[in-house]
C-alpha cells in the first residue's frame, strides 16, 4: 500500500510540475516551425520571430541625410476611356419585387 501511494505521489508531481514545462517547450517549437513555414510560403517575415528566445533578424538601417530608398514602383495605370467620350445610352430602371 505504501509503495502504491509513493508511486502515485511521484506521478502526480511529475504531471503537476514537469509536464507543463515539457509541453510549453514542445508547443513553442511547433509554433516556430509553423511560423517559418508560413513565412516561406507567403514570402513575408516570420510573425513570431524572437518570441521564443531566438533573436530577430537584423533590420536594414534607415537611410540618413534625406536619402530615400524605394524598393518597388508600381506601374502607372493607363486610361481606358477614349478622349472624346460623349456618354452612353439611357437604360430604364425598373424595380423588381
Amino acid at each position: 500500500m505504501v509503495k502504491f501511494l509513493l508511486i502515485l505521489l511521484i506521478i502526480s508531481f511529475v504531471v503537476r510540475f514537469l509536464l507543463p514545462i515539457v509541453l510549453r517547450l514542445l508547443v513553442g517549437k511547433f509554433v516556430q516551425k509553423q511560423a517559418r513555414r508560413y513565412g516561406q510560403q507567403f514570402g513575408g517575415g516570420v510573425p513570431f520571430e524572437g518570441a521564443f528566445g531566438t533573436p530577430p533578424p537584423p533590420r536594414n538601417p534607415a537611410p540618413s541625410g534625406g536619402n530615400v530608398r524605394v524598393d518597388f514602383v508600381p506601374p502607372k495605370a493607363q486610361k481606358s476611356k477614349p478622349e472624346n467620350f460623349q456618354g452612353g445610352e439611357y437604360v430604364d430602371f425598373e424595380e423588381v419585387k
